[in-house]
């Protein structure tokens, strides 16, 4: 039997899944990148200082990410030497930019897969926005619309919270969630220039300048960020993990991950990191060299030679490709498929050591799931990873704050070479995030990016590999073939990106 799944919302961008289920199981899945974009043509022959601009309008959810990215790939192009104030304003706004993204991802794209927003039609209580949405609901059920309340309604049929309390409590916080994203994004604009798409941020730095008033702002929203994610965005999930312990075990990617790194603790981008890079094969954990990633394109929609590295890429349509069904491209590093994001950066930073505010959190989470930290390659694996991640980001830009000099420089001076090159790596909320660059005559020769889930939800390799979320949905035991929430729920645990992944 073949059922596609598309098309899956509560994500970004357009995305089909087609599965083929035999006996209750997902036997293949194929995910399919529905739209082309072409953002590396877009920049050929452009200003490369365009590139932190244009790149950001790849995504409107991770923009500051790209922008990362293409200022680390041009501080290597022109040889910048980055002042210390600039490189902790690009940590700032991207850290935000991840705490906003992770409430986002958990409340209002993950949530209504396990609550039972139902609960809030017997709502008693006075409190004034649960009486609104209880009010709202009835009215739109009693309208006869074909999707009523949406996106509370209509929903998949399967297993979801009883406990009326735990669901009201839970709708209550996704309504407050909204306002703690606004508060992050404020936090970004605070040095960004704006959300989404910053004005401020440039290869070597900011335009923004440190003041303390800015510093002062910056530091009360993220406070009350932080308190949301302890107080009930991580009391949340742990409710959930208790109710669904058998997602520690749904969901498992069949390859290695990969993390870029994120957030340099010194001027360079290849200082030591907050979280740390490497590929993570087993437990063991080697560096990352960018030569060894390569883009096979046999299933995509490409006619531009296969298996190119990011130097050498080339991007030519191919809407018609016999045997092709994406448009996203099948990145591998030396020919193997990696899972990316949060449960990829968290595992590689555990097996390295790197943080002890990472070891002590997954340590503590797994004993209290009675699980081993390999359970993070999971659908509740990845929801962990990325509070762990917020956790820690959240306590890590306040201690920025304290670092800034107030007055010294926030940017390099900038003078465009002639000729250069450079790779810009970083981790956007959904992985590993990777820029290229290459000048001629101070133009963009070439511009390249892979994107986090240009590698999640890659189509099969030239070898037939499935990619990270199709090899994760393959074996999926499903009650209800024709809907599939066991599936939906892993698909929506990787955050797919199809903005990013068409880019």
């Amino acid at each position: 039997m073949k059922i596609d799944l598309g098309p899956v919302t509560r994500l970004e961008g357009h995305l089909n899944v087609k599965t083929t289920i035999s006996d209750n199981v997902v036997e293949d899945a194929q995910c399919v990148g529905e739209m082309f974009r072409g953002f590396e043509v877009i920049l050929r022959g452009r200003d490369p200082l365009d590139a932190q601009q244009v790149t950001q309008r790849i995504c409107g959810v991770c923009p500051y990410a790209h922008a990362i990215a293409s200022s680390y790939a041009q501080e290597k192009a022109y040889n910048l030497a980055v002042p210390a104030n600039g490189r902790i304003l690009h940590n700032l706004i991207q850290g935000a930019n991840h705490l906003y993204d992770y409430l986002l991802h958990f409340y209002q794209l993950s949530a209504l897969d396990f609550v039972d927003v139902t609960a809030v039609l017997q709502y008693k209580g006075a409190d004034h926005d649960l009486v609104k949405v209880r009010e709202w609901v009835k009215a739109e059920l009693a309208s006869g619309k074909t999707y009523p309340a949406a996106p509370f309604l209509p929903r998949l049929s399967g297993k979801y919270v009883d406990d009326a309390e735990v669901n009201i409590g839970a709708l209550k916080h996704y309504l407050e969630a909204m306002e703690l994203q606004k508060k992050a994004n404020r936090a970004s604009a605070v040095f960004g220039g704006k959300f989404p798409h910053a004005t401020a941020i440039f290869p070597g730095g900011c335009s923004q300048t440190p003041e303390l008033d800015l510093i002062v702002t910056y530091q009360a929203l993220i406070e009350e960020v932080r308190d949301f994610i302890h107080q009930k965005y991580i009391p949340d999930l742990v409710t959930v993990a208790k109710v669904f312990p058998e997602y520690w075990h749904i969901g498992q990617s069949k390859g290695g991950f990969m993390s870029f790194g994120l957030l340099p603790l010194g001027p360079q981008p290849d200082s030591k990191q907050l979280f740390a890079p490497g590929i993570l094969s087993g437990a063991n954990v080697s560096p990352v060299d960018f030569g060894a990633i390569t883009e096979d394109v046999k299933y995509a929609r490409y006619s531009s030679p296969t298996g190119l590295t990011v130097r050498a890429g080339e991007l030519v349509p191919d809407p018609n490709k016999a045997a092709a069904y994406s448009w996203v491209k099948a990145p591998r590093y030396n020919g193997q498929m990696v899972e990316v994001g949060a449960a990829a950066r968290v595992l590689v930073d555990y097996h390295q050591g790197n943080n002890p505010q990472v070891k002590k959190l997954v340590d503590h989470f797994a004993t209290l799931a009675g699980i081993t930290p390999d359970k993070l390659n999971s659908v509740l694996g990845r929801h962990l990873s990325r509070a762990i991640c917020a956790a820690v980001i959240a306590d890590f830009v306040l201690e920025e704050c304290e670092r800034i000099e107030p007055g010294k420089p926030a940017g390099a001076e900038i003078r465009i070479p002639a000729t250069g090159e450079g790779y810009g790596a970083t981790e956007a909320s959904r992985g590993a995030l990777l820029h290229y660059i290459r000048l001629q005559d101070h133009k963009v020769e070439k511009y390249e990016c892979v994107v986090p889930t240009t590698w999640n939800c890659s189509p099969r390799d030239d070898k037939g590999n499935p990619g990270a979320l199709e090899s994760a949905l393959i074996g999926t035991r499903v009650e209800n073939p024709d809907e599939q929430i066991e599936s939906v729920r892993i698909v929506h645990s990787f955050d797919p990106c199809l903005a990013c992944a068409v880019h």
